[in-house]
């Protein structure tokens, strides 16, 4: 088992550490079961209601799988050239563009509003505090991508599809699911930091605050879970996880479901005063830089992160599509291309209320 930790030099360190034996949830029995059970909660819509399904509907039917087939036809196959070269140089950039995305369709649409930068007159998204932490590869893998197509196809693709389609790219290269993007977002005219507020989960929120939160955005309790397997790639600062390490539910210990060889190397990573600010640890500790269902197996072995990630698995409502999603990669990954479908086509601006902007950092 290998937990990773970088700093923003990217200097890797693999920890490794032996874990006992835990029984696990492979059975195909158990499997079959659980992705029964799955299958059904998503044909019921599960907390998901008329109204808000109409809404979505009446907006993703402006998107379209060929919006760009006569004005710029090879637009996907030279941002995905651009992400090839990307991904060998910053393996990271995956997991921390599949944050960007989500971090800009969770406030006001996915409409690029979170590359913006920040003016003397107006303080953007991605200056709020919690998008400090936003990584300068996902950013750089916009600028590049934009670029590359603007030479082609000048003024045509907007920097809302740019980020949906290099996404989805960029999981399909570290081994992910591939999904159709539909396209034809425009960008938004506006990003403000005030605008962010309660729109974003924290590390710390719960079953209930997390389900509230995505039903705000038509989105189901079953694309959380799937959704929150993007972390598979992902990283977290201590400063996200170090209530579970050391004040667990104000206990002033840590928390007794992670497993104790992983809890004392978070602990040895991330000290509790004077620790290094750069310094951040893998959520999926198995298999970091591979897109595949191990953060949720990993969970089962108390080798998850933050406390909203072992929410999924303690809470009755959610373990047992974790359960499922633990054993069966393929039903995981048929949920969560589905999940980024509808993450995607959250609060899409179109010709009336957006734009496409030439430099995805000015409005």
């Amino acid at each position: 088992m290998c937990l990773v930790f970088l700093s923003h030099a990217h200097a890797f360190q693999c920890l490794v550490f032996q874990l006992p034996s835990i029984r696990g949830f492979s059975s195909y029995k158990k499997s079959k079961k659980g992705e029964k059970h799955v299958r059904s909660m998503v044909s019921s819509g599960l907390c998901f209601s008329l109204t808000v399904l109409l809404l979505l509907m009446l907006v993703t039917s402006e998107l379209t799988v060929d919006y760009y087939k006569r004005t710029c036809p090879h637009a996907e196959s030279i941002l995905r050239q651009v992400m090839v070269q990307k991904i060998r140089e910053a393996p990271t950039t995956a997991g921390a563009t599949l944050r960007l995305l989500f971090h800009d369709c969770f406030v006001d649409g996915c409409d690029a509003s979170v590359l913006v930068s920040s003016t003397p007159g107006n303080k953007a998204e991605r200056d709020e505090e919690i998008n400090h932490s936003l990584a300068g590869d996902a950013f750089d893998a916009v600028h590049r991508a934009k670029a590359a197509v603007e030479k082609i196809c000048p003024g045509v693709v907007s920097c809302a599809d740019v980020l949906a389609i290099i996404t989805r790219d960029l999981v399909q290269l570290v081994g992910g699911p591939f999904w159709e993007v539909r396209k034809g977002r425009k960008d938004g005219r506006l990003s403000m930091a005030s605008r962010v507020g309660r729109n974003l989960p924290t590390s710390t929120a719960s079953i209930n605050e997390l389900t509230r939160l995505f039903a705000s955005k038509g989105l189901n309790e079953i694309d959380l879970i799937a959704l929150s397997g993007a972390h598979t790639i992902g990283f977290a600062h201590c400063t996200e996880f170090t209530n579970r390490i050391y004040n667990f539910n104000g206990t002033r210990a840590g928390d007794p479901s992670m497993n104790p060889s992983f809890l004392g190397e978070l602990r040895r990573a991330c000290p509790p005063r004077n620790g290094n600010p750069d310094v951040v640890a893998s959520m999926d500790a198995a298999t970091p830089f591979q897109f595949d269902n191990s953060y949720y197996r990993s969970m089962q072995r108390g080798l998850g992160l933050l406390t909203s990630d072992q929410e999924l698995l303690t809470n009755a409502r959610t373990r047992s599509v974790v359960d499922a999603f633990a054993s069966s990669q393929d039903l995981f990954y048929e949920v969560f291309a589905a999940s980024m479908d509808k993450l995607g086509n959250v609060g899409v601006k179109n010709e009336t209320n957006g734009v496409v902007r030439k430099e995805c950092h000015r409005t």
